[in-house]
């Protein structure tokens, strides 16, 4: 077991290693100067060009991807701190720290003070969504695939479908225009600011029930084709004709090798509400890493870019190391060789 998981943890590094180089790459080798997009619009032209000589802009791709790794394993300074650039931008924890990811032109703050309050909450919107939307898509895909063709089947799946097909922005509305304009239960916002009308946890009901209710629908049907295929098995026929009830074979025997399948679907879904939920975050104004990585785009910060790319990207890998090792406890016919 120790082997497997050095194996893959070796193989998580290496991936996100090789994708943070063709991220660097993609912004680095956007149109426009580097130096320019890295101070921004207002920077003077002396400014642009004293960085690019600074950064050595000239340099191979790889060099500068170098450098930049240096920057943010603290091996090197970063060299936006350099007094002589005039630029102003100064961090209390100095030029060199492990986790330097640089500067926001947008914030004007250093990236590492912005980013990971936008991490936290989106990781507290993907908690809640995800504690209610796995037991639910669960339930409901294993109720489905039991009574596979009739009315209970028929009524989970037709519910699904809808819900799966209305988009995340179309739900969000719908909910707004129940919840917040007729019956004015909720707020129709969620800034995540307390001591106002509504209380945070108030404010986190909208944005929740809008990935719930997409989410579920998608992964319980996944969970109902892998119930069906499972009880259709030899395996289930033979406890069947041995007389177990049917609670025994469907808790002991179907469910655990019907869970195999739907197992990756579901840790997919932990990337995608970190930093994934762009639509959701801006309609409900959520303070979240989507809605900060799009602000990012569209103002061209490109360190703020680049560092939320790197943690979704490990975030990513991360989810992907998990389902490896839930193989191996839901399917024991998986070998550590």
């Amino acid at each position: 077991m120790a082997s497997f998981l050095l194996r893959r943890l070796s193989s998580a590094l290496l991936t996100v290693l090789i994708a943070s180089f063709l991220v660097f790459v993609m912004v680095e080798g956007s149109p426009g100067s580097v130096a320019r997009k890295t101070l921004g619009q207002f920077a003077t032209d002396q400014q642009v060009e004293i960085l690019a000589t600074r950064l050595r802009l000239s340099d191979p791709v790889p060099v500068r991807y170098g450098r930049w790794l240096g920057v943010l394993a603290g091996l090197r300074d970063d060299p936006l701190q350099d007094p002589a650039l005039g630029l102003n931008f100064e961090d209390p924890r100095g030029p060199r720290y492990v986790g330097n990811l640089g500067f926001s032109t947008m914030m004007k703050l250093p990236v590492a003070d912005v980013i990971w309050g936008r991490v936290a909450n989106s990781a507290l919107l993907a908690a809640l969504a995800f504690l209610v939307l796995v037991p639910v898509s669960v339930s409901l895909g294993t109720i489905a695939g039991l009574k596979a063709g009739r009315p209970a089947d028929r009524a989970i799946t037709f519910t699904a479908t809808l819900f799966s097909s209305i988009p995340e922005f179309a739900s969000a509305v719908l909910l707004g225009a129940v919840f917040v304009v007729w019956l004015g239960w909720l707020p129709g916002t969620s800034p995540l600011q307390a001591g106002g009308r509504w209380p945070i946890a108030s404010q986190l009901v909208l944005p929740v029930a809008v990935l719930t209710l997409y989410v579920s629908a998608y992964v319980s049907r996944f969970v109902r084709a892998s119930m069906i295929e499972v009880m259709a098995t030899p395996y289930i026929r033979t406890a069947t004709l041995k007389g177990l009830s049917r609670r025994v074979i469907v808790v002991r025997h179907a469910f655990r090798n019907a869970m195999i399948a739907p197992f990756t679907v579901i840790l997919l879904q932990v990337n995608w509400l970190i930093s994934g939920v762009v639509v959701t975050e801006v309609v409900f104004a959520y303070p979240g890493l989507g809605r900060l990585l799009l602000e990012a785009a569209l103002f061209g910060d490109i360190a703020v870019i680049e560092a939320a790319t790197l943690i979704a990207l490990s975030v990513a890998v991360a989810t992907q190391f998990l389902g490896d090792i839930g193989y191996v406890l839901l399917n024991p016919r998986i070998q550590l060789a």
